[in-house]
């Protein structure tokens, strides 16, 4: 089992690069001796996982759609929308909600040396291995070991009741994706996708992927579906139009949204502000298209049947 708070730090950057150098080709197998011995403790929740009442996994078929300011901006609509909420950073090896949330220097905290406790913006309950490691490390773990320590942070967070927990996953059909879909009572997937053709290829790789494995597809966010002028507010389809929305049709999907490409939307993420917190009047108008996604988003899963389990995936040679 990995234990995240057992490493001591070197007093001098010097010490720890020798430290480092020295150590991590023991640490690398006895991480991964960890992992293989502790992976079935995790196929049930954890006590605390089970106060969160649904899951939904915000997706993506490739990278640079914005799928991970849509999940933060997605948790806080939800929030402002009356529900308890939090976010997970599912993205073992890029994870970005610290930096969009204003955590990016915020550490681990265990008040017994095994649990973690989740950070908190504004009352959203948030957690990322990117409150573990720094900054600046890159996470070089196989697949089956990444899938196996986001598991173990899920299950070893103590997470508040939640009515949601939104997952901010990471691009692509991997082992991410399937180790979550396969240990974990998701409620649905979310996938977010731009107008154009490179990004919807992807995007309906992300929904068939879904279909193989019985998780429903809640609906599909159209980002960026039009450059919004912030001097003058002309709008123009840079990305193309309504591609999204003609995918969602295929599929007999829903739109929860058509968000635009606007700077204020990047600023408030960089800054690490959200958008849905910014207290700047002239957001407001721009928070309208989150809160309307929040809204389709929880008359969709009101319409989910109840008492949905956990599909089996099941592999075969064909």
């Amino acid at each position: 089992m990995f234990n995240w708070f057992s490493q001591k730090r070197p007093a001098s950057a010097a010490e720890a690069e020798q430290a480092e150098a020295t150590a991590q080709p023991a640490k690398t197998l006895a991480a991964a001796n960890a992992v293989k011995a502790s992976a079935a403790q995790y196929t049930e929740p954890h006590y605390a996982f089970q106060r969160v009442r649904q899951l939904v996994l915000v997706a993506s078929g490739k990278g640079g759609v914005g799928k991970s300011t849509t999940a933060v901006n997605m948790a806080m609509a939800l929030q402002a929308e009356g529900l308890k909420a939090g976010i997970l950073d599912a993205d073992i090896y890029g994870p970005s909600i610290p930096l969009m949330l204003g955590l990016e220097q915020a550490k681990a905290d265990s008040p017994d040396g095994k649990t973690m406790l989740p950070q908190y913006v504004g009352g959203l309950a948030v957690q990322s291995i990117g409150f573990l490691i720094s900054p600046d490390k890159a996470t070089v773990w196989r697949g089956p070991m990444a899938s196996q320590a986001l598991l173990q942070l899920i299950h070893e967070t103590q997470w508040p009741e939640l009515d949601i927990l939104i997952v901010d996953m990471p691009p692509g059909t991997g082992d991410i994706q399937l180790t979550l879909s396969q240990k974990l009572a998701v409620t649905g997937a979310v996938i977010v996708t731009t107008p154009q053709d490179v990004a919807l290829s992807d995007a309906q790789k992300a929904i068939t992927m879904f279909g193989q494995v019985q998780i429903p597809v809640l609906g599909l966010v159209e980002n960026m579906s039009y450059y919004q002028c912030s001097a003058c507010g002309h709008q123009e389809a840079i990305f193309g139009t309504d591609g999204g929305k003609r995918l969602a049709e295929r599929y007999q999907l829903p739109v929860l949204a058509q968000l635009p490409l606007h700077s204020r939307v990047r600023q408030c993420a960089d800054q690490g502000v959200p958008l849905l917190l910014s207290d700047d009047p002239a957001d407001d108008a721009l928070c309208l298209p989150y809160l309307q996604m929040a809204q389709q988003l929880m008359q969709q899963l009101a319409a989910l049947p109840a008492n949905q389990s956990t599909p089996e995936i099941v592999f075969t040679d064909d």
